[in-house]
């Protein structure tokens, strides 16, 4: 393995691989089955349209990111896109930020596994012993490490074939939901009542995060096949997708369980399992196996595809100078960031079984108070991200591509882009009131009171260590905007 001009391996992923990097990213059945579920008590029976204003949203961040990558194909994903948009203090920013999510994400995955694993065994084969989750977290990690380090259109593959399990799972369950509806299948699930559209935009605010990950083709910009086209059509096309997926699956869920009790009811039916449950009602005896299935399916394909995304970004980071050397080796025939893939699994299995055993488990069991406790982190970071990504555009086509810029393209969608993803921010802080939308979000209470604090530390550290590396290393500094390998457009 050698750090001397380390390349990836080009034009190893096609559309459907690049397209499934961000779908899986987003873990449709978890986000189905958990996130948009918390929608529900602010919309109501008008959560479908609750998703749809979330799609569209999405959908202006989706295609900031596009307008950017067309020009810009890196591994560096995101923070290249900030750095060549509003300079390299800003890119930096965007980059340590990065640092920070990114390989969050798989210990995440690691912990909501272990989780529904030990579930599984304990409810279907009757096998229940203290920490399952912990052994199970780790076995997901490894199988995670392996598919990575095998190389990535392998791990690519993998992606496509657990990203279509899972979605298949879930919209078979939601046909069968939609067909014993029977009656009272409805288009007044979009059609806002007495209320108005208040109570829609208020669970928009929800299902936003369910489309985090939707960036994620982006660090694929250098293995991807025409990434200038690709990664664009694939930033745009996933978002459109999974919300058409997310949209039917809530459509069907109120239409079945009924609009009226859905803002009461839901969220908390069954234990907190309301799709298991309704699963089951139209399956009898397959149907939560077959969700629960679909969960662990997810986040397997969802850890896969967050540390592809993360060690690419390590990789590109230490190959420019702001990391180690030591993250910019590629396997000699692999063509993996095999250093980054290393340092992110080890990260990720250690981080998952600490974090397990340090927060407290009231009121979210061990495993799943990784996954909210990293999710929460996560929704900080990304939210933000995105919005420094949409002001990039403004910059970017102002700036350098001044020739190329679009008043509609690169000014009207990004700042729509920033002001959809405000509230989004807003909601992982807590312990205030949403402006216009008037919805008041409760205060975080036991250790997601650190989140915010945690994240707010993370930045004022790179901050100092942004004009550290700016004496010790100013060419570093300077090509955080670069693009390696293939030219621009």
């Amino acid at each position: 393995m050698s750090s001397a001009s380390p390349g990836l391996e080009r034009n190893a992923v096609g559309l459907a691989g690049t397209l499934f990097q961000s779908i899986t990213h987003m873990a449709p059945a978890v986000a189905t089955a958990l996130s948009i579920g918390a929608a529900t008590t602010f919309a109501g029976g008008l959560t479908p349209l609750a998703v749809v204003f979330a799609m569209i949203a999405c959908l202006f961040t989706a295609y900031s990111i596009g307008e950017m990558a067309k020009h810009l194909p890196s591994a560096g994903g995101m923070y290249t896109y900030v750095g060549r948009g509003l300079g390299s203090f800003a890119g930096w920013l965007m980059a340590w930020a990065f640092t920070l999510a990114q390989p969050l994400v798989a210990p995440l995955l690691f912990g909501g596994f272990g989780f529904f694993a030990g579930i599984f065994v304990a409810t279907y084969l009757n096998v229940d012993f203290t920490y399952s989750w912990a052994v199970f977290a780790v076995i997901c990690g490894l199988v995670t490490w392996w598919v990575l380090y095998t190389g990535i259109s392998f791990s690519t593959r993998v992606g496509v074939a657990l990203g279509t399990i899972e979605i298949a799972i879930f919209l078979f369950v939601s046909a069968l939901l939609v067909i014993n509806a029977g009656s009272n299948n409805t288009i007044q699930v979009f059609v806002p009542g007495a209320d108005g559209v208040l109570p829609a935009l208020q669970g928009m605010v929800f299902c936003l995060l369910a489309f985090i990950g939707f960036e994620a083709a982006a660090p694929l910009g250098e293995e991807a096949q025409d990434p200038k086209r690709t990664i664009r059509r694939a930033v745009i096309w996933s978002t459109i997708l999974i919300g058409a997926f997310y949209v039917f699956n809530y459509y069907a869920a109120t239409v079945f369980f009924g609009p009226d009790r859905m803002a009461a009811e839901f969220y908390t039916f069954n234990g907190g399992d309301p799709w298991g449950f309704m699963a089951e009602e139209v399956l009898p005896g397959i149907g939560g196996l077959l969700v629960i299935f679909a969960i662990l399916n997810s986040a397997l394909a969802n850890a896969n595809a967050g540390a592809t995304a993360a060690t690419r970004s390590v990789f590109n980071m230490g190959r420019g100078g702001l990391l180690p050397q030591f993250f910019a080796a590629v396997h000699p025939t692999r063509k993996t960031p095999v250093n980054a893939v290393h340092a992110q699994m080890v990260l990720g299995i250690v981080l998952v079984v600490v974090l397990g055993l340090l927060l407290t488990e009231d009121p979210y069991p061990r495993g799943l108070n990784v996954y909210v406790f990293l999710g929460y982190t996560l929704g900080l970071l990304f939210a933000g991200m995105y919005i420094a990504v949409n002001v990039a555009v403004i910059g970017f086509y102002l700036g350098e591509r001044r020739d190329d810029f679009n008043v509609v393209k690169h000014l009207v969608v990004p700042i729509l882009g920033v002001v959809a993803m405000i509230p989004a921010f807003l909601s992982v802080l807590g312990g205030l009131t949403i402006p216009i939308l008037n919805i008041e979000l409760g205060s975080l209470t036991g250790d997601l009171v650190w989140v915010a604090p945690l994240v707010g530390a993370w930045m004022l550290i790179g901050i100092v260590l942004y004009f550290v590396l700016r004496a010790r290393s100013p060419e570093a500094v300077d090509n955080l905007g670069a693009v390696y390998g293939e030219g621009e457009a």
